[in-house]
């Protein structure tokens, strides 16, 4: 059985261990908020001396009901609840849902559309992964790799707010393509950073990789075995990590990533160093990926012609009746999805991210639901802690890249 719930007294006694019912272990919190995790989290823990004996995971702290919010509201206007999930990920997100949509209705998506695709959620990728390794670094006090890793990170965002107008909150993937085209400026600030990046991975292996006491802190620690992963659902590179090459760009791919030659980097160690050794290894991967869309990135429209459900350019709502009339009713009252269900998962930074749709016919979905990686990542949490120190359950909690967003919707 799981042990993510909203825990109360009377079921203490089902959870922990007879010692500490009879008072010779120590029941301690830990939060309800820690730094190495994106969000607000309790972490109920027992204690023999600073000894891990149990870790109960809390959590509800950031409950929004995105879920039931998004049935409220048309298939388009839904979308921006999802930059709000796992706000690690937004452009992400946008895909995973966008995707879903285009699924439902059967909309097609120009070539253009999916390369720039392609292009900005494995620069979402890198900008979450930087944020994992540089608060992972300073959770064990390597406080330079946080400021080199934020100062790489405002990079991208610059580009998000230069395609987007914002930072992170992006909505800029839509369904049957994007919000518009890129400006001129895009490609001479992706090939920038995609030049200035590879040295600055080189810099933090420098500082991280090999460094006597990062090893001496996570070689061995948080073992998370290939059997105990799969049967609590562990996706991504926490997955990897123990040894289970599945990556969904791969198994399953879409947006034509059977197009770009890039490897999936695996780890059999199953340790807290192997999560971060493979995330490492992911940012170059990334990188590879970015160059060739960039080499290969067609010419053309980024939006489907589709005008059933996908609006008319800005640009012609002021010349053309018809696009103004095909502009005010979708955003006035969406348009009618064919009656059904589908599911559409993505690779995210933390791992499997799927939307599941189901339509009555109407302009709103009936049924959103979210099969977020954060959540079974949290939920292997008190396999992997038990027998450990307290200051190990730092470094292992931060290796499982959590954000509490993609938990609580």
């Amino acid at each position: 059985m799981t042990q993510i719930q909203e825990v109360s007294i009377d079921q203490f006694k089902h959870l922990v261990s007879e010692r500490a019912i009879r008072g010779e272990t120590m029941l301690l919190n830990m939060g309800p908020q820690h730094p190495s995790t994106h969000g607000v989290l309790r972490l109920i823990l027992e204690l023999d001396g600073e000894t891990v004996v149990n870790c109960i995971s809390d959590i509800g702290y950031l409950h929004t009901g995105i879920e039931k919010n998004m049935e409220a509201k048309t298939y388009q206007k839904a979308e921006v609840m999802t930059d709000r999930l796992d706000y690690m990920n937004t452009m992400g997100n946008n895909l995973a849902y966008v995707m879903a949509v285009e699924k439902l209705v059967d909309v097609d998506v120009p070539v253009r559309a999916q390369a720039l695709r392609v292009i900005l959620v494995e620069l979402q990728r890198i900008a979450s992964h930087l944020v994992w390794l540089g608060a992972f670094g300073l959770d064990l006090a390597a406080m330079s790799v946080f400021l080199y890793c934020f100062r790489e990170r405002e990079r991208i965002l610059d580009i998000f707010e230069m395609v987007s107008g914002q930072r992170m909150m992006t909505t800029y993937i839509r369904p049957g393509g994007l919000w518009r085209d890129v400006p001129v400026e895009f490609e001479k600030a992706v090939r920038d950073f995609v030049n200035m990046f590879h040295k600055r991975v080189d810099e933090y292996e420098r500082l991280m990789t090999r460094n006597p006491i990062f090893i001496d802190r996570l070689v061995g620690i948080g073992y998370l075995d290939k059997k105990t992963a799969l049967s609590y659902g562990v996706t991504g590179p926490t997955l990897r990590a123990s040894g289970v090459n599945w990556d969904i760009r791969k198994a399953t791919p879409y947006l034509g990533y059977e197009q770009y030659d890039f490897n999936v980097p695996v780890s059999d160690d199953c340790d807290t160093y192997a999560r971060y050794i493979v995330r490492i290894q992911e940012l170059r991967e990334s990188l590879k990926i970015i160059e060739q869309a960039m080499n290969k990135l067609p010419l053309g429209p980024v939006r489907s012609e589709n005008r059933k459900f996908v609006p008319p350019p800005r640009s012609e709502i002021g010349v053309s009746m018809e696009s103004l009339i095909h502009h005010f009713k979708l955003w006035t009252e969406g348009f009618l999805a064919p009656k059904g269900s589908i599911y559409n998962a993505v690779e995210s930074p933390r791992g499997e991210l799927g939307v599941f749709l189901e339509s009555d016919g109407g302009p709103k979905p009936y049924r959103v639901h979210m099969r977020t990686p954060s959540f079974d990542n949290l939920a292997v949490l008190p396999e992997i802690t038990k027998g450990h120190l307290v200051a190990d359950l730092v470094a292992i909690l931060a290796s499982i890249d959590i954000v509490l967003g993609d938990i609580d919707r």
